[in-house]
């Protein structure tokens, strides 16, 4: 399957809202999109910009399923239908591994201050946001869109003693609650289940001629992967 994606870019130089959401997308899946077009129409922004990871510092001893082309190609796929997605390389066409921080200050080099930016992120990774690096600076260069997740709370008050001030830049999305993960994703390819309603059908078609080697499919063919 022949994928064509146009990398980030901003149409005019006013002031716009963006969105952001970034992950190693491994494989991408319905939860992203979901949460990425919420987001969007939730907080009026002119665009989401997916930015693929290379590697998440969280995942630096245990790699990824797909390879980094193969999942900017998935995300690609993914997001062709909705003129408001676009994707960026910024952390692909750099070294490992992709810090938040470092990507919003690369993203906002790249299209200016002018834009107001927005993270988004599910509640389970705000959970987690206190460990990450330089969490402080990251409320600054961007306010936090956190969309609920099931069984996920964010204890606020903890998080505010933690990260001072995130409270004030925090805007929760409540409401969609979609127990989609790459995990279980990844699990299912590993035993042969299928995939069919978690990922679009484009993602599907990239993973099936990634070969069975990417997926643990031993002695499978790619072509009979379940959907």
């Amino acid at each position: 399957m022949a994928v064509s994606c146009s990398d980030t870019h901003v149409a005019d130089q006013s002031s716009r809202r963006i969105g952001i959401i970034g992950g190693t997308f491994d494989p991408v899946h319905l939860g992203h999109l979901l949460i990425a077009e919420e987001a969007r129409c939730r907080l009026q922004l002119d665009q989401v910009i997916f930015v693929p990871a290379r590697i998440s510092p969280l995942k630096l001893e245990d790699g990824t399923l797909f390879d980094e082309e193969q999942r900017y190609r998935m995300v690609c796929a993914a997001i062709a239908s909705n003129p408001g997605f676009t994707v960026s390389r910024i952390d692909l066409d750099r070294p490992a591994p992709s810090y938040t921080v470092d990507t919003l200050r690369l993203l906002r080099n790249q299209l200016g201050d002018q834009h107001s930016y927005y993270f988004v992120l599910g509640a389970d990774s705000m959970v987690t946001m206190a460990k990450w690096r330089q969490p402080d600076a990251i409320a600054q260069l961007a306010r936090l869109a956190v969309v609920s997740r099931p069984g996920y709370a964010p204890d606020m008050e903890q998080l505010e003693a933690a990260i001072p001030g995130v409270g004030g830049v925090i805007d929760l999305l409540d409401g969609l609650l979609l127990d989609i993960s790459s995990t279980e994703i990844r699990r299912r390819l590993q035993h042969g289940l299928s995939i069919r309603y978690l990922v679009p059908d484009s993602v599907i078609e990239i993973i099936s001629t990634s070969g069975p080697d990417r997926m643990g499919h031993r002695g499978s063919q790619a072509g009979n992967l379940p959907q």
